[in-house]
């Protein structure tokens, strides 16, 4: 062997034990110390990681819960209070009780309701239709129907009624992470509170055409007409761009717009059914009805 040789292999030799020397001295001078609670929390977490709770995943929100001098703010839709409850009793600090929400679609534009006036035979998706043109109906503000917010549910939630045409919630399993509400062009997703009761009212309509132009091109669109607002006497409907919209915070649920509506725009879920009340009889009025010959 060459003394040529000999002095390179020595020489390489050498400087990768330098370099592992100052690697070694570089990682200890800027060592990030981590937490070992951030490992607790996180077994604490569902480990979904679907981003509901605005981290990157299960891992970033244990790091945040970790650090926040107060976790209130903080929370994670799939495991809901028990999990919070869990985790500030592991950190030491104090839970914020939170209401369950539920996504719920504000369009009722079914077949029936809005017909197709053409056919988009373009890729299935609806972020790519709604760049190319308003939609398959004449309606530019309801369900597109392709599914992208079927797409990212993690949970199996939601799904396209393939007869009706649009999009539906399954509240059994909704933890109201958010992902479809943000993966909808149309923004006619919304997170709601469950409500008493799992009982809710709002607005299933995003149309903000006028009267006229939105009664035409759907049977049970929001026409604009206020109705509701006057309805409402806990002041907890707006009327804004031919939409109104319904707080939850306000509302008591007594549905008196949804009896005022004239399109039935307005939902009220999971209430029992109203039954008819039988007017009442006159003194010695019979209660049978004879039939006459």
């Amino acid at each position: 062997m060459s003394t040529t040789i000999i002095y390179t292999i020595v020489s390489l030799v050498s400087l990768g034990l330098l370099f592992s020397v100052v690697l070694y001295f570089v990682a200890q001078k800027f060592k990030v110390e981590e937490d070992p609670r951030v490992d607790i929390v996180e077994s604490l977490l569902p480990g979904a990681n679907c981003g509901g709770c605005g981290m990157a995943g299960c891992r970033a929100f244990a790091e945040a819960l970790v650090q926040a001098p107060a976790i209130g703010s903080l929370f994670c839709p799939v495991g809901g209070d028990a999990v919070m409850e869990k985790v500030a009793a592991s950190l030491g600090k104090e839970a914020v009780k939170t209401e369950p929400k539920v996504a719920v679609i504000k369009c009722h534009g079914t077949l029936d309701n809005r017909p197709k006036t053409n056919h988009f035979d373009g890729y299935a998706s609806c972020k790519g239709m709604a760049a190319l043109y308003s939609g398959d109906t004449g309606c530019r503000y309801g369900c597109l129907g392709k599914g992208d917010c079927v797409n990212v549910c993690l949970f199996d939630a939601i799904h396209i009624d393939e007869r009706r045409g649009i999009v539906e919630v399954d509240e059994e399993k909704c933890v109201a992470c958010g992902a479809c509400v943000k993966a909808c062009p149309k923004s006619i997703i919304e997170l709601r509170p469950k409500g008493p009761k799992n009982r809710r009212v709002y607005v299933s309509c995003s149309s903000l055409d006028k009267g006229a132009i939105a009664r035409k091109v759907c049977s049970v669109s929001c026409i604009g007409c206020g109705k509701c607002v006057k309805a409402c006497p806990f002041d907890a409907i707006t009327l804004e761009n031919n939409l109104a919209y319904i707080d939850p915070a306000k509302c008591k649920l007594c549905r008196k717009c949804v009896d005022e509506c004239p399109t039935k725009a307005i939902w009220a879920v999971n209430f029992p059914i109203k039954v008819p009340v039988a007017p009442k009889q006159e003194a010695g009025q019979s209660s049978v009805m004879n039939n006459e010959s």
